[in-house]
């Protein structure tokens, strides 16, 4: 779906990168490359460290971050597994409704 979802956005215009884990997202942006959006699966974010997490965060203050998640992985949590996560998406979840979202929220940033 990650490559779907990249080659939908790359067509609608916007900087997106495809990334196996939050790891590589942490070397693309060392690099300085940084993506107009982040799309996460909330079992990334379970995943990651703390200061990984804490960079997420700062960064989200910046770039909009759509995470993924399961129902399960979200229900009876205060908030979102994720400081500063601009949307959460519950799956079953289509390319099309992630690729909306995502544009979605980009528009509003130009705004």
């Amino acid at each position: 779906m990650r490559a779907l979802v990249r080659a939908e956005l790359l067509h609608a215009g916007v900087h997106a990168l495809g990334m196996d884990s939050v790891g590589d997202l942490a070397v693309a942006l060392a690099r300085g490359d940084t993506p107009s959006a982040i799309v996460l699966d909330a079992a990334a974010i379970e995943r990651a460290t703390g200061p990984t997490r804490a960079a997420l965060a700062k960064l989200a203050r910046r770039v909009p971050i759509v995470l993924v998640a399961s129902r399960s992985e979200i229900s009876g949590k205060p908030a979102t597994p994720l400081e500063g996560v601009a949307a959460v998406l519950v799956r079953p979840v289509t390319v099309g409704e992630i690729v909306a979202r995502v544009l979605g929220l980009l528009r509003g940033q130009a705004a």
